[in-house]
């Protein structure tokens, strides 16, 4: 009797031990890989002092009475100005110099100092620019030298940390000439380098 007790002992006994051992064996989560740190791209910083060349081409409109008469030109030049950024809007101050030669045969200068207000997108800077440029201009024998308002819309692309390109459309309006009215267009492309 005992033998019998002690063998159904140890059969249950041995029943469970096996039964423990088909228990599925826990698993530890893997742990998880961290997550990539993002560096953000440095803010560019359109603050500085700039100089450089353009070239561009535009028209000239004379009016005066009923008659008018149009001229195309040829303007290269230099320019130079200052700009401070804010965060989101720059703002600067720049003067220009063009040799205009006329395809008619007329030449003269063209200097414009003009504030600029831009916005800053990154290495792209929309902006609007207003100031004033004085023309001496000698055309058919004429000499004109005169003020006018001048204004426009341009874009500068930063190229480099220190080099940047740019369009420019800019008018401006010499109304009170001796032969009438006069205005101008031009669109220049632009080569600048920041100092």
């Amino acid at each position: 009797m005992k033998r019998i007790i002690l063998a159904s002992t140890l059969s249950i006994s041995a029943s469970a031990a096996v039964a423990g051992n088909l228990d599925e064996p826990v698993v530890e989560p893997a742990p998880a890989a961290p997550a990539p740190v993002v560096t953000a791209a440095p803010d560019t910083d359109w603050t500085g002092f700039y100089g450089g060349l353009q070239y561009g081409q535009g028209e000239a409109d004379l009016s005066q009475g009923g008659a008018s008469a149009s001229e195309d030109f040829d303007a290269f030049g230099i320019h130079g100005g200052y700009n401070h950024d804010f965060g989101r809007y720059v703002v600067g101050g720049e003067l220009m110099y063009d040799d205009i030669s006329g395809d008619n045969g007329g030449d003269g200068d063209m200097t414009s100092l003009r504030a600029r207000a831009g916005m800053d997108l990154g290495r792209f800077m929309p902006y609007v620019t207003a100031g004033v440029s004085h023309l001496s201009l000698a055309s058919g024998g004429a000499d004109i030298s005169e003020n006018a308002f001048t204004y426009g819309v341009g874009a500068e692309y930063l190229v480099s940390e220190r080099f940047s390109v740019g369009l420019e459309y800019t008018k401006s309006d010499f109304s009170d000439i001796p032969a009438g009215e006069l205005d101008t267009d031009k669109v220049q492309l632009r080569a600048s380098y920041r100092f």
